[in-house]
């Protein structure tokens, strides 16, 4: 049952009409600009970061499959700060908030957990890609062909968007109160949650399913791919051989920590710990820095990616010279 003074759906506030009001950061009115040109400068950073990446693997003739699922990567993680950043920028420019329309919030969640639940996926395929390289090398190239990339490519995204599809319509499904002020910089499913008018916890249960799917069982899946890993491994004599074969991954282990880190604290627990001050803080780093460290992470860390980067300035200083 909704509770006293929910919206209803047959009133004049229908639901083309209706309006949200993110707050963003309005409590922190002194560090404003400061905040504003923090948030612009990593965004700008992360933009270029994924797009030298993706520019990278493109021009790169030989594309391993390694490389093909990080210029995928980068794609997802520019459409994800693109989905989300900008809406965070303005709530520091507009004093009193701002306002998103009822299709609009719905939009911005769906995008928002379409993207990271094929982010989620797409590690469980990089994973899978470092297994069969370690585990089952003489086979690598017959395996990872370019047809299995391409299919895992696109389940991925299918994946992603299709979880994201269930959950955005089970949340926006709910009665809400009549107070429509989210205490977030953007539409995240736990602050529009916490706008719904009933006192169980069955609104709960669709982000729980959506927890299993998108986080619980690729880490499984992930894990169950470096335990074959590490088996593997110990088995390999060679110190170096060892060293060279745990470098490839440890890129891909960072990522994973990084995405699934945050996505469990932000979303697996109960509507009753829900702290709007920390969500924010949590969010910003999962929205801005740790798509800021993604580039970093894998420009550093693998050599055909610095290698490709390296022939880009080199062409540009000779083209400048």
């Amino acid at each position: 049952m909704p509770c006293e003074g929910c919206m209803e759906r047959d009133n004049k506030s229908s639901d083309a009409t209706m309006e949200f009001l993110l707050l963003g950061f309005s409590e922190l009115l002194c560090l404003r600009v400061l905040l504003f040109l923090i948030f612009l400068i990593v965004h700008l950073v992360t933009l270029a970061g994924n797009v030298m990446i993706f520019m990278a693997v493109v021009m790169e003739p030989s594309r391993p499959p390694m490389l093909f699922f990080l210029c995928q990567l980068s794609v997802i993680e520019l459409c994800y700060t693109l989905a989300i950043v900008p809406k965070a920028l303005l709530s520091l420019i507009v004093v009193d908030g701002s306002t998103i329309s009822f299709i609009g919030c719905a939009a911005q969640m769906h995008l928002f957990v379409a993207l990271g639940g094929a982010e989620c996926f797409l590690l469980v395929a990089m994973s899978y890609d470092r297994y069969v390289a370690i585990c089952q090398p003489l086979h690598y190239v017959a395996v990872m062909s370019e047809g299995l990339c391409l299919r895992l490519a696109v389940a991925c995204c299918l994946g992603g968007f299709a979880v994201a599809l269930g959950l955005t319509v089970a949340v926006f499904r709910l009665p809400f109160c009549q107070s429509h002020r989210i205490n977030h910089f953007f539409c995240d499913v736990s602050a529009v949650l916490h706008l719904a008018c009933t006192q169980s916890y069955t609104p709960e249960l669709p982000l729980l399913a959506a927890c299993v799917l998108l986080l619980l069982l690729p880490f499984l899946l992930i894990l169950t791919s470096y335990v074959c890993i590490a088996a593997a491994l110990l088995h390999v004599t060679s110190s170096v051989g060892r060293s060279k074969a745990f470098s490839t991954c440890i890129s891909h282990l960072a990522i994973t920590l990084l995405h699934y880190g945050c996505a469990t604290f932000m979303y697996i627990r109960p509507k009753s710990s829900y702290s709007p001050a920390r969500d924010k803080i949590v969010s910003l780093v999962y929205t801005n820095i740790t798509p800021l460290l993604y580039p970093l992470i894998y420009s550093l860390r693998n050599k055909e990616i610095r290698g490709v980067l390296r022939k880009i300035l080199r062409k540009k200083i000779a083209q400048l010279n």
